[in-house]
């Protein structure tokens, strides 16, 4: 294969074959990225990706072939890579990025980082990691037609986590539960579903109807009386919903007439739902059969005849077949696995895909939406946007040129480039904008980073604190916290049970107070923040903690009145590592620059096809601040570096 560019300086050209560089991620920029590194001279490459290969990666992850489906993509990219450059030295780890064992000194091996990732906590875990060993990062990400590349460098650029990302899209617990109004409440209610029958339970899924409801505002003694249950479709008592399902033998009848029965006939009693809402209708099994005279046999394959069948839309007697064939095939895979085992929904297989399609769609029935093929399901419920390869390989090309500004210590022409979905009035599909400089109340990469957190210190267990706070909202992967009371008492430590017994104990159990100071160290990611403790008894109903001054989605003073959305080159962006698994983007998210001068990547102001945006360099989901209990659809991210959750 020929090579990429025309002939480089001779200084450079030896820069590219001495220097080492670290890919972080395989997938769909990791393959365009690696063949690129490769053919423009780059020979010293260790490439590291936990995924393995999936028969979905193959219409544009050219590295890998059907031969290759269930290997390490990490491996294999190797292995192919060197077929068509041997001369190449390529080491490749089946790892995440995450483990311990790639510290501050492992980065401080590398004369530059490129990420190829697919989601924030690896994002937020590799940009510390560049920051704590003063290595230039490159970051990047596509979504359908949209990509960017950024570069990040310690003192210098804004870091990945400069602007405060808002959390991901959440559902109020009682939505899913009691009124869903959108196809979306459906599927997230049907992937609970899943869970609580076949899953790991988790008390944040449950599907049942919710009586504390702040809507429902109804005599419980009286709806009891109301409620019909009927004792020959399983005798329905509020208990766990797989306890129950379980003690019927896991009947696809009966689990058919609880769900869409007498769960429904429940949520009819709370008068006040439906005051200004159509009110569900419930479906019988039996009826159901009588007017369709269902057959009880087949996958959807078999339901749908001729045609397309992912994209066909069953009535509601063929998925009322699809959900009974469905809940007997997993009934029969757990079987297998044994007392105690618990199966895992993946978009990918088609037992889980049938339920999650079928009974997404009766629900969907019974509250008078219109039900959606098993593709768009499938879209929504693995939280797919198509990907597109060329905007990979472009994305990829334009990593490969950052990288040479850089190596030719040309560090001031380097950009934030947006790649558009349609030129722009210059006709333009590539946007270049300056880099900004670091914020200075970043609590990442700031001189002393510090934080305010606004809590009820009675009510605030240690565990939520190293859990919820300091690794999911701050991103530490291995905390330990000192109180800063003058005895330097530690009150959560990451060597394994030094301080477990703290864990269930309330923060004021330890003498911590309005304006208490704790210092939280990550040692693996050679990080410490100062956390500031602020009391409140008057935090939002289901709100357990603020963090006083992060307001993810207020645009700066400067920009457009609406804020648009980003590239982030993952799903919405989950809390949690992708080893391989929340809506889909609109068509206008066009972005549209007119400006004679660069403008900076986090002021630069853009114009979609309908209204003006302005474009910041972070994730876009919104934050719904609704009343209700909200309820998060957290779901492993998604095995390809072309998955994004925008609003």
């Amino acid at each position: 294969m020929a090579q990429l560019v025309g002939p480089l300086r001779k200084e450079l050209a030896d820069s590219l074959s001495s220097c080492r560089v670290l890919v972080v991620g395989a997938g769909g920029i990791g393959c365009e990225l690696l063949k690129n590194l490769v053919l423009t001279g780059f020979k010293n490459i260790e490439v590291i990706d936990l995924d393995t290969i999936d028969v979905s990666n193959l219409n544009r992850q050219f590295l890998f072939q059907k031969k290759h489906v269930g290997k390490s993509k990490a491996q294999v990219a190797k292995e192919s890579v060197l077929r068509f450059c041997p001369s190449a030295s390529i080491t490749a780890y089946h790892d995440s990025i995450m483990n311990p064992d790639y510290n501050v000194e492992f980065f401080r091996n590398f004369q530059l980082v490129m990420n190829a990732l697919d989601n924030r906590a690896a994002r937020n875990h590799v940009n510390r990691m560049c920051l704590a060993a003063d290595i230039p990062l490159i970051e990047s990400g596509t979504a359908g037609y949209l990509g960017q590349v950024t570069v990040i460098k310690k003192g210098q650029t804004e870091c990945y986590e400069c602007q405060p990302k808002p959390t991901q899209k959440t559902f109020p617990g009682c939505t899913i539960r009691n009124t869903p109004s959108e196809p979306i409440h459906c599927i997230v209610w049907a992937k609970y579903l899943f869970n609580q029958l076949f899953g790991e339970e988790d008390a944040d899924q449950e599907v049942s109807p919710d009586t504390a409801d702040p809507e429902a505002a109804w005599n419980l003694a009286d709806a009891a009386a109301r409620a019909t249950a009927s004792d020959q479709d399983g005798d329905i008592k509020r208990v766990s919903t797989k306890d129950w399902a379980r003690s019927t033998g896991y009947d696809p009848v009966k689990v058919f007439n609880k769900l869409y029965k007498d769960d429904i006939m429940y949520l009819l009693t709370m008068d006040k739902l439906w005051k200004k809402r159509k009110a569900p209708i419930p479906l019988d099994w039996t009826e159901i059969q009588q007017l369709g005279k269902v057959l009880v046999t087949g996958s959807q394959e078999e339901v749908c005849g001729a045609g397309l069948k992912d994209q066909q839309v069953l009535d509601v007697q063929g998925y009322a077949q699809l959900f009974h064939h469905s809940v007997e095939t997993l009934r029969s895979q757990l079987a297998e696995k044994g007392d105690g085992a618990e199966l895992v929904w993946d978009k990918d297989d088609p037992p889980a895909m049938d339920f999650v399609t079928a009974a997404a769609n009766l629900r969907m029935h019974v509250f008078s939406m219109n039900m959606k093929s098993r593709f768009d399901v499938k879209s929504m419920a693995g939280n797919i946007i198509p990907a597109i390869a060329t905007t990979n390989a472009v994305i990829a090309g334009l990593i490969v040129l950052e990288s040479l500004k850089i190596l030719n210590s040309d560090f001031e022409q380097c950009r934030t480039i947006f790649l558009n979905k349609q030129p722009n009035p210059r006709k333009k599909l590539l946007v270049p904008c300056a880099l900004d400089p670091p914020n200075p109340n970043c609590y990442v990469c700031a001189s002393r980073p510090e934080v305010t957190v606004k809590l009820n210190v009675h009510k605030t267990f240690v565990l939520a604190l190293q859990d919820k706070i300091l690794k999911e909202k701050f991103g530490m992967v291995a905390p330990d916290v000192q109180i800063e009371d003058g005895k330097g008492t530690i009150l959560i430590s990451s060597e394994e049970g030094e301080t477990e017994a703290n864990n269930n104990k309330f923060l004021s159990d330890f003498g911590i107070r309005n304006g208490s100071r704790l210092q939280a160290d990550d040692f693996l990611q050679d990080y410490t923040l100062q956390v500031n403790v602020l009391h409140s008894e008057e935090l939002e109903k289901d709100v357990e903690f603020e963090v006083v001054g992060d307001a993810p989605d207020k645009a700066p003073a400067q920009s457009a009145p609406e804020e648009g959305k980003s590239i982030t080159n993952g799903k919405n962006d989950s809390d949690q590592p992708s080893t391989s698994s929340k809506a889909i983007a609109e068509d206008d998210d066009v972005l549209i620059v007119d400006s004679d001068e660069e403008p900076s990547s986090s002021t630069m102001e853009v114009a979609p096809e309908t209204s003006n945006r302005k474009r910041k360099h972070h994730d876009a989901e919104t934050d719904d601040a609704a009343s209700k209990r909200k309820r998060v659809d957290q779901q492993p991210a998604e095995d390809d570096d072309d998955i994004i959750a925008l609003d």
